[in-house]
């Protein structure tokens, strides 16, 4: 099955199928969403402790709707997406995350700057047309102390870019369908508004502050999930033992999610160990024992250049641009 044709079955999985519902992942959401609530009314009696604890569940819900994405915890698109709609982390539509996350699993063009939404890569013509700084700003991402302490930032500068070229750029039925993802999000993030405010009693800036942490937790798992490689397999990480892939729903074992991403997160980890070894020997042994280990190598040491390495040249950049237009 190719890539292509496996987005199109991921569309079309529960259609053809009697309705199921995955009660771990169901449990799941109710903890997180009282686990919100709960971090949410501690604000009132120790907010420096609410604050960091209120990322947790935004981080967890993050990884929620990326089972959504994937069909989990029900047959349903619609019941998946009433479940996970309160937007707690604010800045990324549910609807917009799908469609491009979906596009990032086309695997033969991961880490491609152009094709794959998810891409931390510059071509060498985009690069250069920034400003210093801004290039400077890029090579101290491209470290994991930069990731978590001005990735979020960056990340959201991109995204948000990216949406408005989408808006002047997208006609007819998409058009539609990208303004129908921010009117739902738009009244998403007034009900999470409305609740952190009236309910919670957290100020504004104190939940931004939350939402912040949590993206810069989501970027450690991001920061190493995939690299170039001539083989397709290799560009994709394996980061074994560690708490965090809990809150990542063990989308720390990216490779195994990647090759079969109808699994529920809590089928990884088995299926992973079930045959440890030849996955390892798939991704050409591109793995980490654990996040520790990704933080004493690449903390202050880039671990790829911002500028995707088959897009080194002006010449390759301009051919390439060429063959996408």
């Amino acid at each position: 099955m190719n890539e292509q044709t496996h987005i199109q079955f991921e569309l079309a999985l529960g259609r053809n199928q009697h309705f199921r519902i995955e009660w771990p992942t169901v449990a799941l959401l109710i903890a997180c969403y009282t686990a919100w609530t709960s971090a949410g009314l501690l604000y009132a009696v120790a907010p420096w402790i609410a604050v960091p604890l209120l990322a947790l569940p935004i981080v967890l819900h993050s990884s929620l709707q990326h089972e959504a994405i994937h069909r989990h915890p029900t047959s349903s698109e619609q019941w998946n997406e009433a479940l996970v709609f309160l937007p707690l982390g604010l800045l990324y539509p549910y609807r917009r995350y799908r469609e491009t996350h979906l596009r990032h699993h086309v695997d033969s063009r991961l880490t491609d700057p152009y094709d794959d939404p998810e891409s931390f890569y510059l071509a060498h013509g985009d690069h250069r047309r920034l400003p210093r700084a801004a290039r400077v700003l890029l090579a101290w991402n491209a470290t994991l102390a930069g990731r978590i302490v001005i990735g979020p930032l960056i990340a959201a500068i991109r995204f948000l870019r990216g949406e408005a070229r989408a808006a002047a750029r997208l006609r007819g039925t998409e058009a539609r369908a990208w303004r129908t993802a921010w009117s739902l999000h738009i009244l998403g993030c007034a009900a999470v508004v409305a609740i952190i405010d009236f309910v919670f009693g957290v100020p504004i800036v104190a939940y931004f502050g939350a939402v912040y942490l949590a993206l810069a937790l989501l970027g450690v798992r991001a920061f190493c999930e995939h690299r170039w490689d001539e083989a397709q397999d290799a560009r994709t990480v394996i980061v074994e033992q560690s708490w965090l892939g809990w809150l990542f729903l063990h989308n720390n074992l990216h490779l195994v999610h990647h090759k079969q991403p109808h699994l529920p997160w809590y089928a990884l980890p088995r299926v992973y160990q079930a045959r440890r070894a030849e996955w390892l020997a798939l991704n050409n042994g591109y793995a980490f024992e654990g996040y520790r280990a990704v933080l004493r190598a690449y903390a202050l040491r880039a671990k790829e250049p911002v500028v995707h390495p088959t897009y080194a040249s002006h010449t390759v950049d301009m051919l390439c641009r060429q063959s996408i237009g």
